[in-house]
């Protein structure tokens, strides 16, 4: 491999192809040789429009020894097949979130990370933000004291055409879940990285906005850390009205809010001053740091026990609101010795 990895994209849906142009912007650490969908037609076209070569499928893709590295954005219920296949075949893998939808499926690829020697990042581009790399700061040094307590609201609003428009969205087996593990798992990512591994949750899941789709538009969680925090979290896919995503850490000495990324407010006994942050491609910056862990650089910021982490609880969430019991997520498996 040279020191600029050549990668394919398998899956060419609306975040496959964000991947793509990420590969092909000037600047970026890795260049696109080849690309893959279940559509051989989608593939040619993406194909010829950013000058890459098309694969018939998968398995032809990761046969070539010019491709090191894959992004994998096939529907998350194939995760672990086409990752572990990717594994199998030496390449390093960028996987879209969530790692999977089971943790039984998330080990499958945990194992097949071990054994390949591979790199394997999982994309939580969100924890890219330079306001919550800061976040993270403040916590891990103690500046908001004791957290205490943290909510997290991700209301968004998806439209029924949205599930209608792919027989995979609002499945149990392919999309794995709802509004919980479609569109707040970027949340629960960033919660666990910020707060710490989760003790309990309770949940209650609702269908109430949206038609012929097996999963909830509507999940609330209280949730009690390890730490002794509290936590709530809310998200939905029936919430009208372009609301802000919002997350507000609160502690014995301190508070940050977050709306969309950006602090909007932030108070501790020290009266600090806010920094000034710039605005950052968070996908294009996930990218780099996967290419520093493939280089042997570091390891990459986002892990796959990391990812399988979020899957536990959402999986967690999904009980509590079946039986109407706590449910305590599955804990992370016993190191390989």
């Amino acid at each position: 491999m040279t020191d600029t990895p050549a990668f394919g994209v398998i899956g060419l849906g609306v975040i496959g192809r964000q991947h793509v142009q990420r590969l092909t912007t000037p600047g970026a650490p890795g260049r696109l040789v080849a690309v893959a969908d279940q559509h051989t037609g989608t593939a040619a076209a993406v194909a010829a429009e950013y000058g890459a070569e098309a694969c018939p499928g998968a398995a032809a893709l990761l046969s070539r020894p010019d491709v090191d590295a894959v992004v994998v954005a096939v529907p998350s219920g194939l995760h672990a097949e086409v990752a572990v296949a990717a594994l199998d075949a030496g390449k390093h893998v960028l996987l879209e979130k969530p790692i999977e939808v089971t943790v039984a499926a998330a080990d499958e690829i945990l194992a097949a990370e071990r054994r390949s020697g591979r790199v394997l990042s999982v994309a939580s581009q969100r924890r890219f933000a330079q306001e919550n790399q800061y976040l993270k700061q403040v916590v891990t040094e103690g500046r908001l004291g004791r957290i205490t307590s943290a909510t997290v609201e991700v209301a968004l609003w998806r439209t029924q055409e949205y599930y209608d428009s792919g027989a995979w969205r609002g499945t149990w087996a392919l999309d794995g879940g709802g509004a919980l593990m479609n569109q707040g798992v970027h949340l629960v990512d960033l919660a666990l990285w910020l707060l710490g591994d989760v003790a309990e949750v309770y949940a209650h899941t609702g269908l109430l906005a949206h038609e012929g789709i097996e999963v909830e538009d509507t999940v609330t969680v209280t949730a009690r850390l390890r730490s002794g925090a509290l936590m709530t979290f809310l998200a939905s896919t029936s919430a009208y009205g372009d609301l802000p995503i919002r997350m507000s850490v609160m502690g014995s000495r301190g508070s940050v809010v977050t709306e969309s990324e950006r602090i909007v407010r932030f108070r501790t006994t020290a009266e600090e001053a806010l920094p000034a942050f710039a605005p950052v491609d968070q996908q294009l910056a996930q990218l780099h740091d996967f290419v520093a862990a493939v280089r042997g650089e570091r390891a990459p910021l986002v892990t796959a026990a990391q990812a399988r982490a979020a899957v536990a609880f959402i999986e967690a969430v999904y009980e509590s609101g079946r039986t109407g019991r706590p449910v305590v997520p599955a804990p992370a498996p016993a190191p390989v010795r």
